[in-house]
């Protein structure tokens, strides 16, 4: 299947190092999506903190192989990994995935970091990586949607290091200076809507204070010929088995197989080269 991106799609993203995708999938295949990861106990049991600097949290669950859940068959639909083969010019493989949880009144914020300033610690050599954000409720200003500095992606890795509340953060000199230049874009989307964006394009997110959830899917992955020269937490190259587009429809919510939940992490974690910001 060829990918989603247009010819204007397609310079946009190489320009703004972001690209939103309307409808990626569709409110049959949101519902599912959404419902699977509401009622997995693979979710629900490893689920983790990481709190903002008023101790807001956000509740995550991250796992590094995709499997056959409706999400993990998200993340291999010829629609997503097609369309990410053509960001990175070539085959990809699923790094990881995770849900991002705000819940209503009490999800924490997010500080400026790009993805590649703490995978660039575990031996990635280059920035042949990329995400997609797949919102399963919709996500707005109110909420916490995902902020990003339109066109950061050009400057390149920023010093990353570890905050005091356990996030990684970019430099903060750096970073300030780069948002007096450069726009800053609330990535607002309806379910269902992906925002497809480069390894190095710097983004946060505000505290939920609203009503409202902002639950997220964001799958991530890298270039085969960039596989890690390290051991780490996220796997080495990993032939992707990619799906039809139909695949989640026909699961339907579908959990993950209780015989690979060694594929989840059970807590967060930061690069042990990451050095206290400021320190």
């Amino acid at each position: 299947m060829p990918t989603l991106l247009n010819f204007e799609q397609r310079q946009a993203y190489e320009r703004d190092g972001y690209i939103l995708i309307p409808g990626l999938f569709d409110k049959e295949e949101i519902g599912y999506l959404r419902t699977a990861m509401e009622t997995d106990e693979q979710i629900r049991s490893h689920f983790y903190d990481r709190k903002d600097e008023t101790g807001a949290p956000t509740k995550m669950a991250l796992w590094n192989h995709p499997g056959d859940s409706a999400y993990g068959l998200a993340a291999r639909s010829n629609r997503v990994v097609d369309t990410m083969e053509d960001i990175l010019s070539g085959e990809v493989y699923h790094y990881h995935s995770k849900l991002t949880a705000k819940d209503a009144y009490e999800g924490g914020a997010w500080e400026w970091h790009q993805d590649y300033g703490y995978w660039y610690a575990n031996g990635c050599l280059f920035p042949l990586m990329a995400s997609v954000m797949i919102a399963l409720d919709d996500t707005t200003k109110g909420n916490g949607c995902l902020q990003v500095l339109k066109g950061s992606h050009a400057m390149g890795r920023i010093e990353h290091g570890e905050l005091a509340n356990g996030q990684v953060g970019s430099e903060e000199v750096r970073t300030t200076e780069a948002t007096k230049r450069l726009e800053t874009v609330y990535a607002e989307m309806k379910a269902g809507d992906g925002l497809f964006f480069h390894c190095n394009t710097l983004h946060r997110s505000d505290q939920n204070r609203s009503p409202n959830r902002r639950w997220t899917l964001i799958c991530c992955y890298n270039a085969a010929r960039n596989d890690p020269y390290l051991d780490h937490h996220h796997p080495h190259y990993t032939p992707i088995e990619k799906v039809s587009d139909d695949a989640v429809r026909l699961a339907g919510a579908k959990h993950a197989d209780t015989s690979v939940s060694d594929a989840f992490m059970n807590k967060s974690y930061a690069p042990p080269e990451m050095k206290k910001v400021g320190a």
